[in-house]
């Protein structure tokens, strides 16, 4: 044990990898200086290099995933480590450690649940690939819309966490969608949350990048949707309803102005149409006062799994428990 300010937490470095045997035992020795007291879990997500061996002798406490994505290696290791304050980083050294230490602080001082290590100011000239910068800025804005205050970096695989999120997390996503849900659970559970600017490196030359732009990013907003539709249904399906019920009104108005001029119906199909995409938009307004329901019953469960942990606090040395 050493004379660090969170000696008296348990902190645990979470590291999903897959094939990342050129930089994943530079990223354990930065995180190993930058908190010695820290417990650092690489999590071999069905490798075929010698991803495990480089950690492992870097000092790393291996663990092997076999469900292919980093949200199914997230999803394993929130549920098997045990710990009072989490670290989540990639395996690629893009990084900084050293930022590791503010963003816990930030996290303690202020009891947080979640600090993000956002990357937009303080990066390598070639760190974002092309397009990634346009469409991180396009996915935090879209999730900004949907979903009110949201964070300027939503992408970022920087994240330090409480223990209650952690163990709340419900972890749905199996790829790269896991930080959208990650930060929609912070913004629907209301926790308190943080930011802090971290430098962001290029990977080493002769490493590759997982992240395929379009289609990841496609998933990603699909994701965004998708969560949009589960959190917050009435909204959803109201405003499915009013979409339809536009179109339902533009299809009926020249039937009726034929009907009041001549008392006739002329074309009965379109009336028929009209009628009948009228009824689903009130069925679809009716499904969205269900789910409103269901979703707030969720809701509740889901914040009494997040007030079973005690916040995290210094003056009871770590975690109440």
């Amino acid at each position: 044990m050493t004379d660090s300010p969170f000696a008296d937490f348990r902190i645990a470095v979470l590291v999903p990898c897959y094939n990342e045997e050129k930089t994943i035992a530079q990223v354990v020795m930065n995180f190993r200086n930058a908190l010695p007291d820290a417990a650092i879990y690489v999590y071999d997500n069905r490798s075929t290099d010698r991803t495990s061996q480089q950690a492992k002798a870097a000092g790393a406490i291996v663990r092997y995933e076999g469900h292919p994505g980093k949200g199914n290696v997230v999803r394993r290791m929130f549920a098997d480590v045990e710990a009072d304050i989490y670290v989540l980083v990639d395996g690629d050294d893009t990084y900084d450690a050293t930022s590791a230490p503010a963003m816990i602080g930030k996290l303690v001082d202020e009891s947080l649940d979640m600090v993000v290590g956002t990357r937009l100011t303080k990066h390598d000239a070639t760190a974002f690939r092309s397009g990634h910068r346009f469409g991180n800025d396009l996915l935090t804005g879209v999730m900004g819309l949907l979903f009110g205050k949201s964070f300027t970096d939503i992408l970022s695989g920087y994240r330090v966490f409480s223990r209650r999120f952690v163990k709340s997390f419900p972890a749905l996503s199996a790829g790269f969608e896991t930080e959208s849900e990650l930060t929609v659970h912070a913004l629907e559970m209301r926790m308190p949350t943080g930011e802090v600017e971290t430098p962001y490196k290029s990977r080493p030359t002769d490493s590759k990048s997982k992240l395929r732009t379009y289609r990841d990013g496609i998933r990603i907003l699909l994701t965004i949707m998708a969560l949009f539709k589960e959190e917050k249904p009435l909204t959803a399906f109201s405003l499915l309803a009013l979409f339809l019920a536009l179109v339902s009104t533009a299809l009926a108005i020249p039937i009726f102005i034929t009907y009041f001029e001549t008392g006739l119906v002329p074309r009965f199909p379109t009336a028929i149409l009209s009628t009948g995409i009228m009824t689903l938009a009130f069925l679809s307004f009716a499904c969205g006062l269900i789910l409103e329901t269901v979703t707030r019953g969720r809701k509740e469960a889901k914040r009494m799994g997040y007030l079973a942990y005690a916040a995290l606090s210094r003056k009871k040395g770590g975690a109440a428990r």
